[in-house]
């Protein structure tokens, strides 16, 4: 079998929320401040917030969040990636979850209906976020569209001017995209003033996008890190979940990439369910990530802030601090200076496991998996790629299976391919 489908009358119809199963109690965030959770009160739509401390384990998606979904694309196929099976010895079963194939062509999506829909219904006037490589930009404008909403996307100063095929997605869903830190809100010209030359981050994005929601009566979405955000992508692994059971397979490793934690733990934590509540962890699960922006490898397991300026309540997670600004690598979404809190515990309990690895390691299985596949990666999702041989190499003689979460296309990426790669 090459490709697993799930009819979009069998798609799940409820989230998974993985706090009631955690291990021990999620560390509760803090205000230094004294000002943080009332900025998150005003910020947030309410109905986020309340996912965000919810117990309910399984809680019901929304109706016309589920037309949604259908609509732009879910739900999305499994995979079978049998070349590069043959490639890495054929000791694999490699399955791909693929989330490019959404309208927007990533899992990003997922999440971002169900944030626009909850501000929608509150009566925002717009929403605001922030994007690093755009995905996420590109997906917030979408949903914005479909629920015709105005969004304004603070988009990372780099990625602004090197990617700017998202940005043009997101011009012709109807958004606003701005180069953060921009001259579009004092905060930003406050930082432009300090550092001119600052190719920004996502820290400062997060700060300038929930600033211009509270001083123009819009709601703040956050794209990833936050334990409601991660809740609403779960429908990725939910789907995955009922599609390996009609495959009759059971992975016993669990694969993707880490920007700010949802995408890899929308994935895995479905999947984790079973094995928490029984206190047995049998499968394996790997985060991978950027080695230039090594938060899993060389971060602490602290309280820090998610956004650059000290906005938002502290944090505890792993972190390499609020302030990081990272090098103007070309995986845009994997810039963040930390990682969720669920999944930084998970990982903290070494139930998950982190690599990290560089943009020229990243980039040549890129270029592999494109010339056997004939699908061409997101620079974040060719993060991913090399511990598929770090397995094969591994369990030589043994046949293990494997599912990946495949976060996104690179058809946008191209002009940042060529550059890397020296295309001429």
């Amino acid at each position: 079998m090459i490709r697993i489908d799930l009819k979009q009358d069998e798609m799940p119809d409820h989230w998974y929320n993985i706090l009631p199963d955690l291990p021990e109690e999620l560390p509760t965030p803090r205000d230094e401040t004294g000002e943080a959770f009332e900025t998150l009160k005003k910020a947030v739509p309410a109905k986020v917030l309340e996912y965000e401390f919810s117990g309910e384990r399984y809680p019901k998606i929304p109706d016309e969040i589920l037309e949604r979904y259908m609509q732009v694309g879910r739900p999305t196929p499994i995979i079978r990636a049998k070349k590069l099976e043959d490639l890495l010895g054929g000791n694999l079963k490699i399955f791909l979850k693929m989330e490019s194939y959404t309208y927007s062509g990533s899992h990003k999506i997922n999440s971002a209906l169900a944030h626009v829909y909850f501000a929608r219904e509150e009566g925002a006037k717009f929403v605001s976020t922030e994007t690093g490589a755009g995905q996420w930009g590109s997906a917030v404008a979408l949903a914005s569209a479909l629920f015709r909403m105005e969004s304004h996307i603070f988009m990372v100063r780099t990625s602004f001017y090197a990617k700017p095929y998202r940005k043009y997605m997101m011009y012709m869903y109807g958004a606003h995209p701005h180069p953060s830190p921009s001259e579009f809100t004092e905060y930003g010209k406050e930082v432009l003033k300090k550092m001119p030359d600052t190719p920004g981050s996502l820290g400062l994005a997060i700060s300038e996008a929930i600033h211009y929601a509270l001083d123009n009566g819009g709601k703040y979405i956050a794209g990833s890190v936050i334990n409601s955000d991660i809740l609403f992508k779960t429908i990725a692994g939910m789907e995955a979940k009922k599609q390996m059971e009609m495959a009759g397979e059971d992975p016993d490793y669990i694969v993707g990439v880490v920007g700010g934690g949802s995408n890899y733990a929308a994935l895995a934590f479905p999947f984790l369910a079973d094995e928490l509540s029984s206190g047995k962890i049998r499968r394996t699960y790997i985060a991978s990530g950027s080695k230039e922006v090594p938060k899993m490898t060389e971060g602490e397991y602290r309280y820090d802030y998610p956004d650059t300026g000290k906005v938002l309540p502290l944090l505890k997670m792993y972190t390499i601090g609020y302030d990081f600004i990272p090098p103007a690598v070309y995986a845009g979404g994997l810039r963040y200076h930390a990682v969720a809190p669920t999944l930084s515990l998970l990982m903290n309990k070494g139930i998950v496991s982190a690599r990290d690895y560089d943009q020229e390691e990243a980039f040549k299985w890129a270029r592999i998996f494109s010339e056997t596949e004939g699908y061409i990666p997101a620079p974040e999702t060719s993060h991913a790629l090399p511990i598929l041989k770090e397995i094969a190499d591994k369990n030589k003689g043994e046949k293990k299976t494997v599912l990946v979460s495949f976060s996104g296309h690179g058809l946008l990426d191209l002009g940042n391919y060529a550059e890397a790669l020296h295309f001429e």
